[in-house]
C-alpha cells in the first residue's frame, strides 16, 4: 500500500507539473477530463508491447502499466511475444496501422526492433522504450527509456560477489538472443576480480533442462563457486543445481540473481542466495504509461534526452523481509 501511495503521489505531482507548466493551447479535452475526474476516460489508447512471458516479473510490469492506465483514463492494449523477435515487430507494425495514441516497447532484439519503432515515430506517435533498450532508443527518435542501464547493473554484481569472495562466476543466461543479457554479464566481468564464465542455459520455460545444463557446467569446472543468473528463475535453477551438487551454498558457494520473485526473495531470506538486483519492474510498467499521457495531452515530457533509471538497487538479507510483503502485494 505504501508504493501505490507513493506512486499516485508521483501521478498528482506530474499533473500539477503539467497544469503550472501548460499554456491555453495544452489545454486539450483529454487532460480536462483528466483535471475533472479521479477516472476519467480520455479516449485515448496506448500500446504497451514487450518480449514478455505470464511469468513473475512480467506479471508485475503489466500491474503496474494497468494500474497506470486506471490511473490517468486511457486504454490499454498489452502485447508479449514470449521472446519472439518477429510477433514483437508485427505488434509494433499493427499498433501503428491501428493509430495508437502511444506505443511503449522493450529492445531485447535492436535489429528486429527499431525499424517498426523508427516507422512509428515517423508516422507522429510517441515512443518509450522500457526494460531494454538502453543503447538504441535515442537511434529509434524514442522520448525517453525507462528502465536500468544493464551493464552497471551487472557492475554492482561483481562488486557483491568480489565482497563474498568468489573467484570464478558462471553467468547464466535465459534468452540466448536478448543483448541486454549479455550485457549483465559483460558488466558483472568489468569490476569481478576473478573469472567470469558466460553461457546461454535454456529458457526459464524449460526449468528442467535449465537446472541440468547449469548441473553439468558445474560438475565439468570443479573451480566455479559462484553462480550468477540473470533472472530470478534462472537463479533458482542455479542454486538447486549447486545442491543438487552438494556444493555449501552460502558459504563455499554463493548464487545471485536479477528481479524478484517470491521464490528469489525467500532463498535470500534463508541464505541460500546472497542477493537479486532489483530493476523495480513495477515502475516500468507504471512509469510509460503516465509520460504517455502527459506527452499527447499536455507536451511533456521528462528525461531530458536521457533514460529514466529504475534501477539497479539490491535486495539482500537486510532488506528481504520489508520487500517481501510487496511482493506479496503484487507490486515489486
Amino acid at each position: 500500500m505504501k508504493k501505490l501511495r507513493f506512486l499516485l503521489a508521483l501521478l498528482a505531482i506530474f499533473s500539477l507539473f503539467a497544469v503550472s507548466c501548460g499554456d491555453d493551447s495544452a489545454d486539450t479535452p483529454a487532460l480536462a477530463a483528466s483535471q475533472a475526474s479521479g477516472t476519467p476516460d480520455s479516449g485515448l489508447t496506448f500500446h504497451m508491447i514487450t518480449h514478455s512471458d505470464e511469468g513473475p516479473f512480467w506479471s508485475v510490469v503489466k500491474r503496474g502499466a494497468e494500474a497506470a492506465a486506471d490511473h490517468v483514463g486511457v486504454t490499454l492494449v498489452w502485447q508479449g511475444s514470449n521472446n519472439d523477435p518477429g510477433v514483437q515487430a508485427s505488434d509494433i507494425e499493427a499498433a501503428v496501422a491501428a493509430g495508437s495514441d502511444g506505443i511503449a516497447a522493450s529492445l531485447p532484439s535492436p535489429d528486429q526492433l527499431i525499424p517498426p519503432l523508427q516507422a512509428a515515430v515517423a508516422a507522429g506517435i510517441p515512443v518509450y522504450t522500457l526494460n531494454s533498450g538502453v543503447n538504441d532508443y535515442q537511434s529509434i527518435g524514442a522520448t525517453s527509456h525507462v528502465g536500468q542501464t544493464e551493464v552497471i547493473a551487472g557492475n554492482g554484481a561483481g562488486l557483491r560477489f568480489n565482497d563474498l569472495g568468489a573467484t570464478k562466476v558462471l553467468c547464466g543466461i535465459q534468452e540466448q538472443d536478448n543483448v541486454a543479457l549479455g550485457e549483465r554479464c559483460d558488466g558483472l566481468a568489468e569490476t569481478f576480480n576473478g573469472e567470469v564464465v558466460q553461457g546461454f542455459m535454456d529458457l526459464d520455460a524449460n526449468q528442467v533442462a535449465q537446472e541440468g545444463a547449469i548441473n553439468a557446467a558445474l560438475a565439468a569446472d570443479s573451480d566455479i563457486d559462484g553462480f550468477l543468473g540473470v533472472g530470478p528463475v534462472i537463479a533458482m535453477s542455479g542454486l538447486a543445481a549447486a545442491q543438487a551438487l552438494g556444493k555449501n551454498v552460502g558459504s563455499d558457494f554463493h548464487v545471485g540473481g536479477f528481479d524478484i520473485t517470491p521464490d528469489i526473495i525467500d532463498a535470500i531470506e534463508a541464505g541460500n542466495v546472497a542477493f537479486t538486483v532489483d530493476q523495480q519492474q513495477y515502475l516500468q510498467g507504471y512509469i510509460p504509461v503516465v509520460l504517455m499521457f502527459l506527452e499527447v495531452t499536455n507536451q511533456n515530457t521528462l528525461g531530458g534526452g536521457l533514460p529514466i533509471l529504475t534501477g539497479p538497487g539490491f535486495v539482500t538479507p537486510d532488506n528481504a523481509a520489508a520487500v517481501k510483503a510487496l511482493v506479496t502485494a503484487g507490486t515489486r
